[in-house]
């Protein structure tokens, strides 16, 4: 009997002994799908740079201008003295989201598990992506500024009875949001690329019992929906639901971090901040790799890695807002 012919699904046009080398695009496929469905604080929320080289980025910060009238004969020599600084954002340590399976347990498996952990990867590497950024918003919101004279980040903190999130109305927080937008107005900080980004139980009250926030139900085209649950905006602002909006007291740096990601944010319940408020520095973006046959011959298994290069800080503090519960 002639032998089979047998396509095999790894090989690069059917030939060589590289089985699994078309696997790898499909593994990077999935990481990638994975980081950038879960992925809330991406690039449209905040500043992002790509460097080729170097262990951290500037960023120019400058100030305004004035003007005045001009007096008929008087010299123009430059009135104006602009002031500007910088902000330097380092490049954190590698990160990295690994698993490793192995050959017999494949086998044996009914489904596959390589689609499943290629997601899981993708998500770990979001989440901390997301975890970072989030918690330098709510930093910058505490930060001094960055200019002579200028303006620092801004807490709003709720009134006095409101020491828990249980406490706090859907009506309460959007007077908060409210309150910044106007702030922010005061800072001349664009209406545009604000956000506003709450956790799952506060991002719930205002959909579920703010008045002000949710009227499409009766007003055809208006805000919300009391029947999906969702919010759009609340002073012209889109608001959006995030597990990643830091409700604890970080009290030291993680290992492997060159910026500052700690601080106390045990009565945070939620953000409000523009584009520019922080920025991200890529030195390598979302990068996967899969063990090839020594490593499998070695291990009997299969290693799958994700991981990225990169760093987040502040950027313009008078851009970011915390919302916080009153004390106890």
């Amino acid at each position: 009997m002639a032998n089979a012919t047998v396509s095999r699904l790894g090989l690069v046009n059917n030939s060589g002994t590289g089985f699994d080398a078309l696997f790898l695009k499909v593994f990077s496929g999935e990481v990638l799908t994975a980081f950038s469905e879960n992925n809330i604080f991406n690039d449209s929320l905040h500043n992002v740079r790509t460097i080729s080289s170097g262990k951290s980025a500037q960023f120019p910060v400058t100030g305004t201008a004035t003007a005045a009238y001009h007096t008929v004969g008087t010299p123009l020599v430059g009135a104006n003295q602009i002031l500007a600084n910088e902000k330097i954002i380092s490049i954190d340590d590698l990160l990295i989201a690994q698993s490793f399976v192995a050959n017999i347990d494949e086998l044996k498996n009914h489904y596959d598990v390589r689609s499943i952990y290629a997601q899981e990867l993708g998500k770990a590497l979001a989440k901390r992506y997301d975890e970072n950024v989030a918690k330098v918003i709510a930093n910058a919101s505490r930060a001094s500024t960055t200019l002579t004279n200028g303006n620092g980040g801004l807490v709003t903190t709720l009134g006095s009875g409101n020491t828990t999130s249980a406490n706090v109305s859907g009506d309460e927080l959007a007077a908060a949001i409210y309150d910044i937008a106007q702030a922010f107005d005061e800072r001349d900080i664009p209406p545009t690329d604000r956000f506003c980004v709450l956790p799952p139980a506060e991002y719930y009250k205002l959909a579920e019992s703010a008045t002000r926030t949710v009227d499409v139900d009766f007003n055809p085209g208006g805000n919300g929906s009391f029947a999906s649950g969702r919010v759009q905006m609340v002073a012209g602002i889109p608001v959006m639901m995030s597990n990643n909006v830091p409700q604890s007291n970080v009290g030291s740096e993680v290992s492997g971090t060159n910026n500052s990601y700690a601080g106390d944010d045990s009565k945070t319940i939620g953000l409000v901040f523009h584009k520019s408020a922080v920025g991200t520095v890529k030195l390598m973006d979302m990068t996967t790799e899969i063990s090839g046959s020594d490593y499998g011959i070695m291990y009997q298994g299969t290693l799958m890695v994700a991981k990225y290069a990169l760093g987040h800080g502040i950027l313009r503090p008078e851009c970011a807002a915390t919302i916080k519960l009153s004390a106890s």
